[in-house]
């Protein structure tokens, strides 16, 4: 066996609790390399008197480790352990054909030490208060992201100077066509029908722009959206109909034209609050250049000095106060992985509080393991997750075998109870729409919401893509919503509706559901996999290639039905479309 490939830390994804009895344990071996992994443990103070003034650890308990999944070059392995004292002393066993090797903190043995546990991995205790806990209610919601200028217009009088006729022209960077809360109110049932649980707005704050991530003023609503009493009877409305309402909390920086920043535009290093923001030099800009930090390189969004007591203190106030005062569901942070983490901590700590099911999101594109230790975030955008779908399903980029490895990678990089809540999405307003990534091919579209419907996580629909809205990158992909139903695509739509009624009344479908993917199929033109749930057993097959093709269907299966028609299933192969898909539960 190749020692150099397997790793372990006792820690973060490879070891963690995953209740207050229960620990996961996790190795990484070679691809194909180990036949058996065992996992050694004991209690770290079980000792035994092997003779006068000698003791011998007793860790002669052995389980037997499942092999978790597969990437493109390692093997996942894994077991549940519940030790009777919530303290743990443990190594690993790794058997191929007459090899057995020892692995242990202290590196690979070729016998197990019986004189001492020194040797081995340490999970020292399961401190309660240091487990990672989301809120349940999130694995079973599916979202639905709503631009608030972009979704309806309920209320013309409040339509901002130059509101244009709904969906008369493209957006831009800066035209407004009127979207309000009241608009959303008078299409709640839609949402209701579409089998949606959760509405996450982009920011609803008075702001200069349309997009609003340019905040003048973090606790009063935009009064392009309505007022503080409609929002009020928003959050009644979908509260009525199980719908939870999460809000957009952009404390990475805040727009031009926010007082504080605006007395420094005025009053120079005179003002009071020069030591909110991070500025370089007096005076703010000089010959073209700025002189003080922003997101990215927009001089319009002064980045805010989250070290500073005083900026602390007021972004920590709006956050409690939309949680106090109007009851929301969740937080998603906007830049989140710019904002330092001791401030995270102390946010997570006050929005708890207040209501320990509050749901907090934040936006993080990348590895984000450092934010999902249970101080900070309870889940990121599982745009990782999303990428390799994509490129898989709409760009055909990578072949099936690729796509199985990368989405294994994705799935095995956090503890389970995190992967329950990730927060994955197949477009948001700030990519392109998925039916122009999918060149408008339905047939790709239905192929990745089913697999984001039936995949481990809270799927996010953003809205107008369950209809076939199509555009291209921001602003593009934020145009009017469709509401006439004659240009709508209502073949897509009936399709996403019925994916989302099999998520919710399905457990192996739903997030109960393990996901073990089966094989790449044959010159790797197709993936399939299994959702397991006890009894219950659902197959996917998915065709990534341009032309049909014929699939033998795993041996074993019994009493087979298509969920998507409900009929049987008798034939021992399946025929599929070109990118088509086939869903079938069997016995």
């Amino acid at each position: 066996m190749l020692k150099e490939a397997v790793y372990h830390r006792p820690k973060n994804n490879f070891a963690y609790a995953y209740d207050k009895d229960t620990l996961h344990i996790r190795l990484q071996t070679k691809k194909n390399d180990a036949e058996k992994v065992n996992l050694i443990w004991g209690d770290p103070f079980t000792w035994e008197q092997e003779s006068e003034g000698v003791w011998k650890w007793k860790s002669e308990k052995h389980i037997e480790m499942t092999l978790l999944g597969k990437t493109e070059l390692y093997d996942i392995w894994t077991v549940a352990v519940k030790p009777p004292h919530r303290r743990l002393k443990y190594g690993f066993e790794m058997i191929s054909g007459d090899q057995t090797l020892i692995y242990t903190e202290q590196g690979f043995l070729d016998k197990k030490p019986q004189d001492h546990n020194g040797y081995y991995f340490t999970f020292p205790y399961i401190n309660e208060e240091d487990i990672f806990t989301a809120p349940s209610w999130v694995k079973d919601t599916v979202w639905y992201q709503i631009f608030p200028e972009r979704f309806a217009n309920g209320d013309a009088a409040l339509n901002p100077n130059g509101a244009l006729l709904w969906g008369s022209k493209e957006p831009t960077a800066a035209n407004s066509f009127g979207g309000d809360f009241e608009g959303v109110i008078q299409h709640i049932d839609y949402l209701v029908k579409l089998g949606i649980t959760g509405i996450y707005f982009t920011p609803i704050f008075k702001a200069f722009s349309n997009h609003k991530y340019d905040t003048i003023d973090y606790l009063e609503i935009d009064p392009q959206f309505g007022d503080k009493e409609t929002f009020k009877r928003l959050i009644k409305v979908c509260h009525e109909n199980g719908i939870k309402v999460m809000l957009d909390a952009v404390f990475n920086h805040c727009g031009y034209e926010f007082p504080p920043f605006q007395d420094v535009v005025v009053n120079g290093e005179a003002s009071k609050y020069k030591d909110w923001f991070h500025i370089d030099q007096f005076p703010l800009k000089k010959d073209g250049k700025v002189h003080y930090e922003t997101f990215g390189f927009s001089e319009n969004m002064p980045k805010l000095r989250t070290g500073n007591p005083e900026v602390r203190e007021y972004l920590l106030e709006v956050g409690r106060y939309w949680v106090k005062e109007f009851g929301i569901d969740g937080w998603r942070l906007d830049v989140a992985n710019e904002v330092s983490h001791d401030f995270w901590r102390e946010f997570r700590k006050e929005i708890k509080a207040i209501d320990p099911e509050v749901y907090i999101l934040g936006e993080v594109w990348h590895d984000a393991m450092p934010w999902l230790q249970g101080d900070q975030f309870d889940a990121v955008m599982n745009y990782p997750y999303t990428s390799v779908a994509i490129d898989y399903f709409a760009h055909g980029k990578v072949t099936a075998s690729e796509f199985i490895n990368r989405t294994s990678e994705a799935l095995l990089m956090y503890p389970e109870q995190v992967s329950e809540v990730a927060f994955n999405l197949l477009g948001s307003h700030d990519t392109p729409r998925i039916a122009t990534v999918c060149g408008e091919n339905t047939d790709k579209v239905k192929q990745l919401f089913a697999f984001l419907l039936s995949s481990p996580g809270a799927p996010c629909i953003y809205y107008g893509d369950e209809i076939g809205m199509t555009g291209v990158m921001d602003p593009g992909c934020r145009k009017c919503m469709i509401w006439d139903e004659e240009k709508q695509d209502s073949d897509l739509l009936n399709f996403i509706s019925q994916m989302i009624d099999l998520r919710k009344n399905n457990s192996a479908f739903g997030n109960k559901g393990k996901i073990q993917f089966v094989e790449a199929g044959i010159k790797d033109e197709f993936v399939m996999y299994k959702k397991m749930y006890n009894d219950e057993k659902i197959l996917f097959i998915l065709n990534g290639a341009d032309h049909p093709i014929e699939v033998s269907l795993p041996k074993g299966m019994k009493k087979s039905a298509c969920l998507l028609t409900g009929r049987e299933i008798s034939a021992s192969t399946a025929a599929l479309e070109a990118h088509g898909l086939s869903i079938i539960s069997y016995k």
